[in-house]
């Protein structure tokens, strides 16, 4: 039975991340905000209406460089405390002071941008020559000339800064993991707790029918009572990109949030729609095994997330898991365990759950310091494979910050998902190899499928679909409101899932809980960057060591490359639909595999 969360404040240490690597005490972080501030004056007393010139171009940024440094420590130190409480009033004020800080810095130094764009391509092209960390940045500077506002209409956006961009999703998060209070449910007499990350981890995986619908029931009731509030986050949020896109001069709000991706809308297309239409029936499929397994009288939405085996899915303690990831990993080299060993030492992660926290998990990589994960453990082997996923961006950021200035860590989000869910893969392949049972085999298989490729090419790529729905409608100069947003998702759903799933009252609310939609077309990434991983990770089965090695030097380019580069360099051609519709056709493989395991089981 789940358990009523604790407060932050009655964790284990051990079960916490450990921030004072970023700053051993707090006037540390502000000693360092202090001299952000001072870096901001000199930049702009000794280069403001003199950047002409190729050498002091690069003067500038080599000092510009170093106040983004600062940057990322000081504001990973701030948010990272904030996410696993938005109930500590002390820390939220803090990244607030902060934020206005950056924003005033931000907006003194938007002459930096602004000069160097005014310049002649030959003078850009100049300071490119003669420099060596500063390069891809000056080409980003060329690529974005057309699209350049007066350096006045600069200043002011970058003035408004935090405090316009990030507002929407700080609302959004402040509703969702402080505002919101669950009441518990009863299902047959007893009572249960309810909170975000007590349905998301445990109840959507609840093998009794009973409390798992009861749980999806109450938890959308209670998240129903703040959709309108939600919804004008998210509209705010979309409105405010579609102005940007207007005022920088792109056809389209796509156009505008595709551009700092180095992707084209054909890629962006395809991918939705070739999984909407490909991997929907394979998918079906699988949803009508689950029923069939589970003795279901119908397939609802809110039993999608239900194992094919649920008496097959061993414990593993947070100690444990590290011998699997060891070894799962360990193609990936000597220096590569030892990070993974490092991180269990050093507390890199943040196990804990507690009130307050956020949800699923991600991997926070501050340039010169070490990466910071957080995520919430169930001693579940599905915990594994999210460990393992967060430690791919871990991994990917150890290789590419030490190799790169901070200006070229910038990895296109279309990529920045492939090295974590190459993880995934590598850790299920090595699963596979240590057994020939057919039931841990067919369980193997079904990890695979019900988590690392649901997750990406299902649950985030059924948020891309929605999501493109919502950027047509802002593009055609509408707004969005609740009732809207809701028909679309349960618009999509349906659509997928045909007459194999029932999607439950409740489940058109989805788009309520994810936070990828306040950080523009994010949720299609996913599964772009799971099918590069799906054929390196074939690549490395079939060719051997070699292949990891070429893996290493992709991870090291960070954002020197584009998209198709990276990709090119790991030996995948991504311009065509080879790639994907080989990915999909491996899901569904995989799917009539677990189904003739199944029937060989006799189940």
């Amino acid at each position: 039975m789940a358990e009523e969360l604790k407060s932050r404040k009655e964790i284990p240490e051990e079960l916490t991340w450990d921030l004072s690597q970023i700053y051993a005490a707090e006037e540390d972080m502000f000693r360092d905000a202090e001299e952000m501030k001072r870096l901001a004056g000199h930049i702009a007393e000794t280069y403001k209406g003199k950047l002409d010139a190729p050498e002091r171009i690069e003067a500038c940024l080599t000092e510009y460089r170093r106040l983004r440094e600062l940057r990322d420590l000081v504001g990973a130190y701030c948010s990272l405390a904030v996410e696993v409480d938005y109930y500590d009033e002390y820390n939220q004020q803090r990244m607030g002071k902060i934020n206005r800080m950056w924003d005033e810095i931000n907006s003194s130094l938007s002459f930096v941008q602004s000069e160097i764009m005014e310049q002649p391509d030959e003078v850009i092209r100049g300071a490119m020559e003669i420099s060596s960390g500063n390069k891809c940045y000056l080409r980003a500077i060329l690529r974005a000339k057309p699209h350049r506002l007066h350096p006045e209409a600069e200043r002011v956006v970058s003035a408004l800064g935090q405090s316009i961009y990030m507002a929407p999703y700080e609302i959004y998060n402040i509703v969702k993991l402080a505002d919101i209070k669950f009441d518990p449910f009863t299902v047959n007499g007893r009572e249960y707790p309810l909170g975000y990350s007590l349905f998301e981890d445990d109840y959507e995986y609840e093998p009794d029918t009973a409390v798992r619908r009861a749980a999806f029931a109450a938890f959308s009731r209670k998240i129903r009572e703040y959709e309108n509030v939600t919804a004008a986050a998210y509209n705010t949020n979309v409105q405010t990109e579609k102005v940007m896109a207007r005022l920088k001069g792109f056809d389209s709000v796509f156009d505008y949030l595709l551009f700092d991706q180095e992707v084209s809308r054909e890629l962006y297309d395809r991918q939705i729609d070739l999984i909407t239409e490909k991997l929907a029936p394979h998918m079906r499929k699988y949803a009508k095994l689950i029923q069939r397994i589970h003795h279901l009288d119908q397939m609802t939405y809110a039993d999608l997330k239900l194992p094919v085996d649920p008496g097959y899915a061993p414990e593993v303690t947070m100690e444990g898991s590290r011998e699997y990831i060891e070894k799962g990993l360990s193609v990936l080299g000597r220096e590569y365990g030892e990070m993974i060993r490092t991180a269990y030492r050093d507390r890199w992660v943040d196990f804990a759950q507690n009130k307050g926290k956020s949800t699923g998990g991600f991997c926070s990589s501050p340039y010169g310091s070490h990466s910071y994960i957080l995520m919430s453990w169930n001693n579940k082997m599905s915990d594994v494979f999210t460990l393992a996923h967060e430690l791919g961006h871990a991994g990917h950021f150890r290789i590419c910050n030490s190799t790169q200035s901070v200006f070229d860590t910038e990895v296109s989000t279309y990529f920045v998902e492939a090295p974590s869910t190459m993880n995934e893969l590598l850790m299920a392949h090595y699963l596979m190899k240590t057994s020939e049972d057919k039931r841990f085999r067919r369980w193997v298989l079904s990890c695979m499928v019900g988590n690392t490729y649901y997750h990406n090419f299902v649950t985030h790529l059924l948020e891309a679909a929605y999501q493109r729905e919502v950027y047509k409608l802002v593009d055609a100069g509408e707004s969005v409101q609740a009732p809207r947003l809701s028909a679309i998702m349960r618009d999509t759903l349906e659509k997928f899932w045909g007459d194999a799933v029932e999607i439950s009252e409740g489940a058109e609310l989805t788009w309520m809980r994810q936070p990828h939609y306040y950080m523009g077309l994010y949720s299609y990434t996913y599964s772009a960057g799971l099918t590069v991983a799906t054929q390196v990770c074939k690549r490395l089965e079939s060719e051997g060591e070699a292949v990891a090695e070429d893996w290493k030097k992709v991870l090291a380019a960070g954002s020197t490359l584009d998209p198709v580069g990276l990709a090119a360099l790991a030996g995948i051609d991504i311009t065509t639909d080879a790639p994907l519709l080989d990915t999909i056709e491996t899901i569904g493989s995989m799917i009539d595999e677990i189904c003739e395991l199944t029937e060989e089981l006799g189940e």
